[in-house]
C-alpha cells in the first residue's frame, strides 16, 4: 500500500518548525531528509524513522517496524500529533545520522 500525499503534507507540516525538511517520493514511499541527512521515512502512512540510539532514547516504548518487506527494521514514530516532540527528535538525532554518500556519475 503507498502512502497517500496528504499524509506527507501532515508530516511536513508537523516538522515546519525545521530548516531543511526536504523529501523523496520512492516507489508510492517518501524518504525523508532533515539537511540532507535521511532521517526515516512514511510508508503505509506511518512515521518511521532509522533505529539509532539518540531516537531510541527519545521514544523508549516505541515498536520497530518493517517499512517494507525485506527491509531493515525502523522505530515507529507514534506522536506524530505533536510538532515540539518530532522538532526535539529529528534535531537530536541529527549529529548521529551519518551524511549521505554522493552518487557517482
Amino acid at each position: 500500500m503507498a502512502s497517500s500525499k496528504e499524509y506527507l503534507d501532515f508530516i511536513l507540516e508537523q516538522l515546519s518548525e525545521l530548516e531543511e525538511i526536504t523529501y523523496r517520493a520512492m516507489m508510492g514511499e517518501y524518504i525523508i531528509y532533515y539537511r540532507g541527512k535521511i532521517v526515516g521515512g512514511i510508508y503505509d502512512d506511518r512515521l518511521l524513522v532509522k533505529p539509532i540510539k539518540s531516537a531510541i532514547s527519545h521514544m523508549p516504548t516505541t515498536s520497530y517496524e518493517l517499512p517494507y518487506k525485506g527491509a531493515k527494521e525502523m522505530l515507529l514514530v507514534e506522536d506524530v500529533d505533536n510538532k515540539e516532540f518530532l522538532t526535539e527528535l529529528f534535531n537530536a538525532m541529527y549529529d548521529e545520522l551519518p551524511t549521505s554518500k554522493k552518487k557517482k556519475i
